[in-house]
């Protein structure tokens, strides 16, 4: 696969999940209607749609219906956006500034954003179930089922919410911080959500157990890489080109891969651990050559 042709792929896929994610959102009336302005204008933000597309992309390479998969696209996506929503309130990262425009809690108040937020992550989970209205067997039921306990276990106290936990904590004792700790909150912050995307549309799509366990590791190869990646550019990016504040870990005394083993050794971290999960990718029933070169991308980004 040439990199025009990635290029290409990628670019339909993201363009697919950003008109699935905008088809599920809610419309903006009633009482409500300032926390589903609130919701809409957080998903609505921008962004590389990536757990969405690394959805959609295994869904495909496994067959799984879009009926099934489509409602756990949003679902994840909204997951994540509403975490984002979270982490940027004042109480926690007080951050202004989101995918180059101002922050929900910035524009409609932290009330409404932590509101918003807590909307965002149950209408998550109403969106994934619509997905059982198009079960037709007992077998697509319970695939369906699967992929619930995965998007909810990922996005938990024994996930992404754990992850939350112990990196709040850490900030209160950073020089306590080592890499077993660093690796459990970037696994769970991180890489639980990128799980979700790499093994939810093989779940949906039937794919072999040894296939799903291959994923699920990829998936924290991937992750981990990604997390590690964002700390590399919290001290080499733009913020220009990020959309979002710069060297506030540094100032802030904040553990990271990067401050813990240096610059070099994050690169080559990030590098590694793109080419174990291209490794484990490799080997799948299927073909991933797209998904391995997906996550190689990682390695590049610049935002």
């Amino acid at each position: 696969m040439d990199e025009k042709t990635f290029d290409e792929r990628l670019k339909a896929a993201q363009e697919h999940a950003e008109s699935i994610v905008r088809s599920f959102l809610p419309k903006e009336e009633g009482y409500q209607k300032t926390g589903l302005s609130a919701m809409n204008y957080s998903v609505l933000a921008g962004g590389k749609r990536l757990r969405p597309v690394l959805l959609y992309v295994t869904a495909t390479m496994y067959g799984a219906k879009p009926a099934l998969y489509e409602p756990f696209m949003a679902a994840l996506e909204m997951i994540h956006t509403y975490s984002l929503v979270h982490d940027d309130l004042p109480a926690l990262d007080n951050d202004s500034y989101r995918r180059g425009r101002k922050s929900t809690w910035a524009v409609y108040g932290d009330d409404q954003a932590v509101v918003a937020g807590d909307a965002l992550l149950n209408f998550a989970y109403e969106t994934a179930l619509t997905a059982f209205s198009f079960a037709e067997t007992k077998e697509e039921t319970d695939r369906v089922v699967k992929a619930l306990q995965l998007l909810a276990s990922n996005a938990g106290i024994y996930g992404m919410v754990g992850g939350q936990v112990a990196d709040l904590e850490s900030d209160k004792h950073q020089e306590l911080v080592d890499e077993k700790l660093l690796t459990f909150i970037q696994e769970k912050k991180t890489a639980c959500l990128i799980d979700s995307g790499f093994v939810i549309g093989a779940i949906l799509g039937g794919a072999p157990k040894e296939d799903i366990q291959a994923l699920h590791q990829a998936a924290r190869n991937v992750g981990l890489a990604f997390q590690v990646q964002d700390d590399i550019l919290d001290v080499t990016g733009d913020a220009a080109v990020l959309g979002k504040s710069i060297g506030k870990d540094a100032a802030e005394g904040k553990a990271t891969y990067v401050s813990l083993h240096g610059l070099d050794a994050a690169k080559k971290e990030v590098q590694d651990l793109t080419d174990e999960a291209a490794d484990l990718l490799s080997h799948l029933s299927v073909d991933g050559s797209f998904l391995a070169q997906l996550a190689a991308s990682l390695v590049g980004r610049e935002k």
